[in-house]
């Protein structure tokens, strides 16, 4: 008669092995896929930065601000800005024009209605006053453009 422990010792085994097997084929694609993604924001960015007059881009942590009007509505907004010059290489100085334009910006969409922002036209407006209000704000930075590279509106 077969002794148990042994019959089931090379199943335990293949177990094993098939779960390391699955946690490598996974590990390798994860990383396959982070540098997937990674390469396919490469080309967005760089056909941004070359358009006629940006020298460089500022990508812009997500902004959520509650919406005038409505007490529930709320706007979801990422934005990138072109520039037409590099910003300073001075870490003080970069932080500080980050917190110009992040409180420039903060101050425009805090003002907008949820409706409005629904309509196309709504966010062709909004970028404008974006753009307006950073020109007047911080000149110094150069920014050309402003685009949207998340746009959420919950009411």
């Amino acid at each position: 008669m077969p002794d148990p422990q042994t019959s089931t010792a090379p199943a335990k085994t293949q177990k094993k092995t098939w779960l390391i097997v699955v946690v490598a084929c996974a590990a390798a694609l994860g990383g396959t896929g982070i540098v997937a993604l990674l390469r396919s924001s490469s080309p967005a960015q760089s056909a941004v930065e070359s358009a006629p007059g940006v020298e460089s881009t500022l990508v812009l942590d997500t902004f959520v601000v509650n919406l005038k009007g409505d007490e529930r509505a709320y706007l979801r907004a990422g934005i990138t800005l072109a520039l037409t010059h590099p910003l300073p290489k001075n870490k003080a100085g970069g932080e500080a024009s980050i917190a110009l334009v992040r409180d420039t910006i903060l101050d425009v969409l805090t003002t907008e209605r949820a409706e409005g922002l629904l309509q196309p036209e709504g966010k062709r407006r909004l970028k404008t006053e974006v753009l307006d209000a950073l020109t007047q704000r911080a000149p110094e930075l150069g920014v050309k453009d402003v685009y949207f590279t998340e746009f959420l509106v919950q009411m």
